[in-house]
């Protein structure tokens, strides 16, 4: 498969699931849930196999505990799917929070310029008041977050496209321009 039908597929791929993302917000934190559940499964078979594999009876325990605990985060993520959701978005907001005050604390430090450091205290203001916007209404933030999902899958889809086309233009150039020059 070349460069230009891979970045076509790619883009078409990214534009149909952020129309299902923006269509169907709800559907989209539902799948989100169920990924999660699917990852908690595989961290928990992940650690039991690396408790087998160990010759101690410390690490055996440690990673059994882990294992336990990851099959329960994925049981609580297919029974309780909704607190799931909200769980996960309060975490996207706590690392907008931390990411936001550590963009803050960047723009004091380093020889920057009056422009960067302003670009850097903005991001950081932004992404701190995302965090506390998630946190005031989770269960809002889980839908914006599926639809900016979704309008984001769309954009870098369009842009996947378009680029697939100038890929087979620049494709189909080159020869000519070759011959040309020969």
């Amino acid at each position: 498969m070349s460069i230009s039908n891979s970045l076509l597929w790619r883009g078409l791929l990214a534009i149909v699931i952020g129309i299902v993302s923006v269509a169907w917000p709800n559907v989209t934190v539902g799948a989100l849930v169920i990924l999660f559940a699917v990852y908690a499964f595989i961290a928990a078979g992940w650690d039991a196999v690396a408790a087998f594999s160990s010759d101690r009876a410390g690490p055996v325990l440690g990673w059994l505990l882990l294992s336990l605990l990851s099959i329960a985060a994925g049981i609580v993520a297919l029974v309780w799917p909704g607190i799931t959701a909200i769980v996960l978005t309060v975490c996207v907001g706590v690392w907008a929070v931390v990411t936001g005050v550590v963009e803050m604390v960047v723009t004091f430090q380093g020889s920057k310029t009056a422009g960067e450091r302003a670009l850097w205290m903005l991001t950081g203001l932004v992404s701190v008041a995302f965090g506390v916007v998630l946190f005031i209404r989770p269960d809002i933030g889980a839908l914006s977050l599926a639809t900016v999902f979704g309008l984001y899958a769309i954009v870098y889809g369009v842009s996947g496209v378009v680029l697939s086309i100038h890929t087979r233009k620049a494709g189909a150039a080159a020869p000519q321009t070759a011959t040309a020059a020969a």
